[in-house]
């Protein structure tokens, strides 16, 4: 399997947020549109699993079907344009600024939430035969879900929303490591299981994605769950929303350009510092190029003291 450099992963992040910004109204709609339905399809097929066979690990090994599918198709997430964007802004790519931003993540929550609530819809016919009958064991676990992730968190006020905060930090954390690894391959193989690994680890630890819970939250409440979507959008989605727009940017984006793309100024070693093997071939074999011509330089200085006792050992 292929594996592309931290450099160069940074780099295609920042043509990919760019590029991203550039895309017509009807294809970011559409893109977005089949990225939310394609992920949602996934997490009803983990509901089902975990649902049917009370094996909530297996349904969270399963989950990352849909996400693998939809970024091999090149369709988008709100949660990885939070990530993308604006580095591409920050590092001023061509067509990248704030208002180009602001448009893509409008339109990408549009063209999410239109395809999360299509599957929301048709899954909630498939789950009463068309609303002629009470819902199966899965839609009842997922009307489950909906009360206990809005009605739940309402119950702790303040502590609550401070956590539903947190775990929408925590989700993105992890789904914008898995949208950039899948960057770091040029090989199938290594793209799905870079991806598969976090995706796997959020939706397992219960953390808060803002476009699957525009999936389960509008399904709950078309099977009769005991919440309202006032309390979905004020104790769900708009905290979720900015907790993952904060995850991904602060733990993902922000680290890789600020330590890639913004590399900080080397320091220049002294001598005595240096390891014996280095001194003498005047290399340092962590500091690749740049690093050998300034260990290089470094070595070069004028040592007065090391000057005299080489003059002492020379004369016994």
């Amino acid at each position: 399997m292929s594996y592309v450099k931290p450099a160069e992963l940074v780099s295609r992040m920042l043509d990919a947020g760019a590029a991203k910004m550039q895309l017509s109204t009807r294809d970011t709609l559409l893109r977005a549109f089949m990225g939310a339905a394609l992920l949602t399809m996934g997490a009803a097929f983990a509901v089902t699993v975990s649902a049917q066979t009370g094996q909530a690990l297996l349904g969270a090994i399963l989950f990352p079907v849909g996400f693998v599918i939809l970024y091999l198709f090149g369709y988008d997430l709100l949660t990885g344009v939070f990530t993308l964007g604006p580095l591409a802004v920050m590092a001023r790519r061509p067509g990248a600024t704030a208002r180009s931003m602001l448009r893509n993540w409008g339109l990408v929550f549009l063209g999410n939430l239109g395809g999360a609530i299509t599957v929301a819809l048709l899954m909630a016919i498939y789950f009463t035969y068309g609303f002629s009958a009470e819902p199966s064991a899965v839609g009842q676990a997922i009307s489950e879900i909906g009360h206990g992730r809005t009605v739940g968190y309402a119950d702790h006020g303040a502590a609550g929303m401070l956590t539903l905060f947190i775990r929408g930090v925590l989700c993105n954390w992890l789904v914008s490591t898995g949208v950039v690894l899948a960057m770091a391959s040029d090989s199938v193989t290594g793209k799905i299981l870079a991806m598969w690994l976090p995706i796997m680890l959020f939706f397992y630890m219960g953390f808060e994605h803002s476009v699957v819970n525009m999936f389960l939250f509008p399904s709950g409440l078309m099977l009769g769950a005991d919440f309202t979507l006032w309390d979905y959008l004020i104790w769900n989605e708009i905290p979720t929303v900015v907790g993952n727009l904060f995850g991904g940017l602060l733990f993902v984006g922000l680290p890789l350009y600020l330590t890639y793309a913004k590399t900080g100024t080397r320091r220049v070693r002294s001598r005595a510092a240096l390891p014996v093997a280095s001194v003498g071939d005047h290399t340092d074999p962590a500091a690749g190029a740049e690093g050998t011509e300034i260990v290089a330089d470094a070595a070069r200085v004028e040592d007065p003291a090391r000057d005299e006792r080489e003059r002492e050992i020379a004369r016994i």
